[in-house]
């Protein structure tokens, strides 16, 4: 029988179908790690969010552990090798809040081209300048979304409406061509985007995957938009483009250091570029933190809990 250490907020539902379905929990969103470390021993299982970084140390006192689930899109403060080389199963809910990202993107996308950010500030301070904030249609632009999973794939239907051309790239995936976008490789991107949308995990392979180097690939000058995870572009770069106006503008919803407080100088120096950009949008990770997809994700959790828990197959769920 499964016992489960709750320890970050979670959307009562969870609490709620795991109590339904008799599968026995703590619930302790305030505990801190030393906290985690003196109980683990005793649980099957783990539910976490971002709070605390699951790393070797803490799976290996969970002596008992079978799954570590994340409510979350990613894995990535889950010490995945470790995990599975001790048989423990590893469960997130990308299809959890790929509807909200989806949204996110194309309301950055819109801002950028449309100036909205920028003419919003003027309107406010009484400045009035039309000519100056033309803005460019999004019908027409080939737009490349890297990355084709449950995001990338929100992304493209959500923007499929636009008449813009829809191109995608996925390492891990083959003819994945569809209604929305059209399937092509990194040398066709380079070579045809406009516009670019990261939607991938971070990975060893993805670290700082967007650098110099890959972003003057690009035969034309670019939107680029980040929506995945801060350390796949290199922020460095993106503001040496910015200044040579290889990239025309930027849409981040993720940085490298997303704690503030703890920029670095050439960290800060990069951000104060950035925040003092008009050709910029720049949001706190918020991309797929909407009060639907709170609920959505406990709700994909708590069902691939359950099936695990009862031995069931894992099944499509529809919320």
């Amino acid at each position: 029988m499964h016992k489960v250490l709750i320890i970050d907020d979670v959307h009562p539902l969870l609490l709620e179908k795991l109590q339904k379905d008799n599968i026995t929990y703590d619930y302790y969103p305030e505990i801190d790690r030393t906290g985690v470390l003196d109980i683990i021993a005793q649980y099957t299982g783990l539910v976490v969010r971002s709070k605390t970084r699951i790393d070797a140390e803490l799976i290996h006192a969970g002596t008992k552990l079978k799954f570590i689930a994340r409510a979350g899109s990613g894995m990535d403060n889950v010490d995945e090798t470790t995990a599975q080389s001790k048989g423990i199963q590893l469960i997130n809910v990308p299809e959890a809040n790929s509807d909200a990202v989806g949204e996110h993107t194309v309301g950055m996308l819109l801002m950028l081209l449309n100036h909205l950010n920028r003419a919003d500030q003027e309107v406010r301070n009484h400045i009035w300048k039309r000519e100056a904030n033309r803005g460019m249609e999004l019908k027409g632009k080939t737009v490349a979304i890297i990355g084709y999973g449950h995001t990338g794939m929100a992304v493209a239907k959500k923007l499929s409406g636009f008449d813009c051309r829809l191109i995608a790239y996925d390492k891990y995936k083959n003819n994945f061509t569809d209604e929305y976008v059209k399937e092509v490789d990194m040398a066709t991107v380079f070579q045809e985007a406009d516009i670019i949308s990261f939607h991938i995990p971070l990975t060893d392979e993805t670290f700082y995957l967007v650098n110099d180097d890959y972003i003057n690939m690009f035969s034309k000058n670019i939107v680029l938009l980040n929506l995945s995870r801060g350390k796949v572009v290199k922020l460095s770069a993106v503001v040496e483009a910015m200044r040579s106006g290889k990239i025309l503008a930027s849409g981040l919803d993720v940085l490298e250091n997303e704690r503030l407080d703890t920029l670095s100088v050439e960290q800060q120096r990069w951000f104060d570029y950035l925040i003092h950009s008009n050709q910029t949008v720049l949001t706190p990770h918020i991309g797929g933190w909407t009060n639907e997809s709170y609920e959505k994700i406990s709700f994909f959790l708590s069902n691939k809990i359950s099936y695990l828990a009862n031995g069931l197959e894992k099944k499509d769920l529809k919320m």
